[in-house]
């Protein structure tokens, strides 16, 4: 019989032990995470203007998971370093639909604070850091400066129809056609009442203090919907 013990005794064993070690060593490379925060931060910044959730912002998600998977497995981040990193991610988010600086400037220092923590050299996670930042700020600078691109994102919060009257759109239906008209007072004027105008029932405001029923009256003046009449002289 064979000794099967003997040759096994040679074959490289855990294999899944020695993928997650290479693994550990490819996600907490100072390339790998220099390369990790800028995809991560200018996918981010990307997405804005891609209508949707698109290839930028998987891009950045999985660089973000990359990025916090290998440093929980290698023992350098903790679980506070991890919800740091991502309360501040959710805060820049917040920023952009809630607009006001604060809560975007405090993200940013939550997911510095939990970056810089993470790593085993804080010196060379803070140069990754700043590395991302100006890579995110020139990938913004080229779309909004060169390419002159606008942010789908914000399209979903901001109303961006014009309600105007060239797009049909009215606050108040102005009677100036009534100017003139004349017609008969079918209620009191005291100083407001009805009144007949070629057969229409209109709402109307004496000129004067009192106006009685059944006399005719002309439109002097419209204020919007406000009809003011004034009594003919007979």
């Amino acid at each position: 019989m064979r000794n099967w013990t003997g040759l096994l005794a040679g074959f490289p064993v855990l294999t899944a032990f020695n993928w997650s070690d290479r693994f550990i060593e490819f996600a907490t490379h100072p390339i790998t995470v220099m390369i990790l925060l800028s995809v991560m931060l200018a996918g981010f910044i990307l997405e804005l203007f891609t209508p949707g959730f698109g290839l930028p912002g998987m891009a950045a998600t999985l660089a973000l998971i990359i990025f916090i998977a290998g440093h929980m497995m290698s023992g350098d981040a903790g679980i506070s370093t991890v919800l740091l990193i991502i309360v501040g991610v959710l805060f820049i988010l917040a920023e952009v639909i809630l607009p006001g600086g604060v809560i975007g400037f405090l993200g940013f220092l939550l997911f510095a604070a939990g970056v810089l923590f993470a790593g085993a050299s804080m010196l060379w996670m803070a140069v990754s850091l700043l590395i991302a930042f100006l890579v995110a700020t020139a990938v913004l600078i080229l779309m909004v400066k060169v390419l002159g691109k606008e942010m789908k994102f914000f399209k979903k919060f901001i109303l961006s129809d014009s309600t105007d009257t060239e797009h049909g759109y009215v606050s108040n239906v102005t009677r100036t056609d009534l100017i003139g008209k004349t017609g008969k007072t079918k209620t009191p004027l005291r100083p407001s009442g009805t009144v007949v105008i070629d057969g229409e029932r209109i709402d109307a405001v004496a000129e004067g203090v009192f106006i009685p029923a059944g006399v005719e009256v002309a439109v002097v003046k419209t204020e919007g919907v406000r009809v003011v009449v004034r009594e003919m002289e007979s």
